[in-house]
């Protein structure tokens, strides 16, 4: 998480937002998006930084339902899309991301593949 932050710190330009992730009253995670940033390579999009879960709490639903929580936010904000990226490899979160509907968009961002997670219109 101090990593985050401090990527938060060094580019403020990117707009970052970014809260705890709980269970009951217990932080086990964390959360940071690129709110519509003004300028760069995601202008006016949201783009899901990072989404951190403590390994004691994986595969318990937990990166899943703040997931959920992330895109109600991000609809409610007028977004058409949630966009993301990771780095691949090993352990990498492709499956995750593609379970709850993202797909790769073709781009590359500093390494990583981009992916999207279109909204249907409502």
């Amino acid at each position: 998480m101090s990593k985050s932050l401090k990527d938060a710190a060094k580019k403020p330009e990117a707009n970052p937002w970014y809260r705890a992730v709980y269970r009951g009253d217990e932080p086990v995670g964390f959360v940071m998006l690129s709110w519509k940033p003004p300028s760069g390579l995601f202008k006016g999009r949201h783009f899901l930084w990072r989404l951190l879960v403590d390994k004691r709490y994986q595969r318990r639903g937990v990166g899943r339902e703040a997931l959920t929580q992330i895109t109600a936010l991000v609809r409610a904000d007028g977004a058409t899309e949630l966009l993301t990226s990771y780095e691949p490899g090993d352990g990498e979160p492709l499956p995750f991301y593609q379970k709850f509907g993202f797909e790769p968009t073709g781009e590359m961002d500093d390494g990583e593949i981009v992916l999207r997670l279109t909204f249907p219109a409502q």
